[in-house]
């Protein structure tokens, strides 16, 4: 292999690796959707707080969760008019929404929406910060006792805190006959409540978290009760009525041990529900939302203005015709007129469309031509033909587009986008062609031409293509080097192999 090649193919590789590499690291990191209409779940989960004022000045705090595992938090707000609302986060990391007003008189409602994605794959159980101490509770006799007594049943039955856990679940799920069970389960009716304080006379450093089950179209659900303890690093969750380990999988964790889920000062009878709502949302427009500042998308077409996007939105397809013109002519052997006119008349097809289009295209540059043939006779110089072309070629579209109108069809009115730059350039292109090498090669290139450009215009029509080809511009550079690769075949070209065959017998 020579140099020049090896250059060649090592730029080739350079180009495919960091164009293929930079939109991997887009899809990857902004989650840009590699298809087009990729949609999401989305889950709106409202939460209502209806409390009675007394007269005196308000405050009232919920805990309001961040990345519960299985979801990304994606938007939030409060509707709550005549209240001031923040979102204070302590030093725990612990989020709190809060409500304040100088004076509250009579039944109140707060109301805080957040919409949660939902991420695949992402239920891993959430690290313990910092360490965790056990909150020995204060119980009563009889109780106390009978909890001890529990416990030390169940410690001889495990022998780690997962274990215990299950053990103790199992017992106080038991049948009445066991005094003990009974005892706690009368004075202490609250199965997570129950089994977290029992965990942490035991020595387990439990909480109660609640989540919300989520079900589509559900409204007033109250929280469900869990009980969380902390193993090698992470917090476990186990189900206090059954003893089952893990996060459930239609489980929205929303309180996870802070400081209370409600806390409402100035007011009385106060309570929380929610109420939940599933949505499928378009993931390029969760991508733009979520990662619109990323560094990554500081660079991308989508932070132009909108009548930049639509310019940028169709240059970026002309890499994707040059490649096409560059396959049919250099391998499959299509004779055109010129390199890049094909994939100027595919991009006026994409204006208007194949079929109207290719009508327009052809109408025109066929009274072009024979106009072309006639002012021939009148000894016109070669520019003031093509000048006098363009002015008849303004004239035909604006002829066409009225034809259209007035015969009700509706699409003849996007004619008048045609490209007419395009067709007077096609036009001179053919008239040079005409005088040099005859009508036949006229018709040849001329009709080659329209070929590569259907098939050019085909693949940019394609809405795969289009989506790729603006979200992930950096793919151009792979299409340079599928160019480049072309561009150094010498081989036969493959409307060659039939007039060549005899020779390529004899080569044997």
């Amino acid at each position: 292999m020579s140099g020049a090649r090896l250059v060649l193919w090592l730029l080739v590789a350079a180009l495919v690796l960091l164009g293929g590499g930079i939109a991997w690291l887009r899809h990857v990191q902004l989650e840009i959707p590699f298809l087009p209409g990729d949609e999401r779940p989305v889950w709106i989960v409202e939460a209502r707080v209806d409390f009675i004022g007394t007269g005196r000045a308000a405050r009232i705090a919920l805990d309001l969760p961040e990345d519960p595992p299985g979801f990304r938090l994606i938007s939030e707000q409060a509707a709550s008019p005549g209240y001031g609302f923040s979102v204070i986060v302590g030093r725990d990391g612990d989020r709190r929404g809060e409500w304040t007003r100088r004076e509250v008189s009579g039944p109140q409602t707060l109301y805080y929406t957040a919409q949660f994605l939902e991420v695949e794959g992402d239920r891993a159980p959430t690290p313990v910060v910092g360490r965790p101490r056990p909150q020995e509770p204060f119980l009563e006799e009889p109780t106390a006792t009978a909890a001890r007594e529990l416990i030390a049943v169940a410690m001889q039955r495990s022998s780690s805190a997962e274990s215990l856990t299950r053990e103790l679940t199992a017992l106080l799920a038991g049948s009445s006959a066991d005094q003990n069970a009974a005892l706690l389960r009368s004075a202490m009716p609250d199965p997570a409540v129950r089994l977290a304080q029992l965990l942490n006379l035991a020595g387990v450093a439990a909480r109660v978290t609640q989540g919300i089950e989520l079900e589509d179209a559900r409204r007033r659900r109250p929280l469900t009760s869990l009980v969380e303890i902390p193993v090698d690093g992470h917090w476990r969750v186990f189900d206090p009525s059954s003893g089952q380990q893990g996060i459930p999988e239609n489980m929205l964790l929303w309180y996870r041990g802070g400081a209370s889920l409600l806390d409402v000062e100035g007011g009385r009878q106060s309570q929380v529900t929610f109420s939940m709502l599933r949505q499928t949302v378009p993931a390029l427009q969760l991508s733009q939302d979520q990662f619109g500042e990323s560094w990554l998308a500081t660079f991308g077409i989508s932070a132009l203005p909108i009548e930049e996007q639509g310019l940028f939105k169709l240059l970026f397809l002309l890499p994707i015709g040059a490649l096409v013109v560059a396959f049919m002519r250099i391998i499959v052997g299509v004779p055109t007129s010129g390199t890049f006119m094909p994939v100027l008349i595919a991009l006026a097809f994409l204006q208007t469309s194949l079929g109207l289009g290719l009508v327009s295209f052809i109408t025109v540059v066929s009274f072009g031509l024979i106009l072309r043939s006639y002012l021939s006779h009148l000894n016109l110089l070669l520019v003031a033909r093509i000048a006098t072309l363009v002015v008849i070629v303004v004239l035909l579209i604006s002829m066409l587009s009225v034809l259209g109108y007035r015969m009700g069809v509706s699409t003849g009115l996007t004619i008048t986008f045609f490209p007419m730059v395009i067709i007077a350039w096609t036009i001179e292109r053919m008239s040079i062609l005409w005088e040099e090498e005859g009508p036949w090669e006229v018709l040849v290139q001329g009709g080659g031409s329209l070929v590569v450009a259907v098939l050019a215009f085909l693949l940019m029509d394609l809405r795969v293509v289009q989506h790729l080809s603006f979200n992930f511009p950096e793919l151009n550079l792979v299409l340079l080097a599928g160019i480049l690769v072309v561009g150094q075949y010498s081989g036969y070209r493959l409307s060659e192999l039939r007039r060549f065959r005899d020779m390529a017998g004899l080569d044997r």
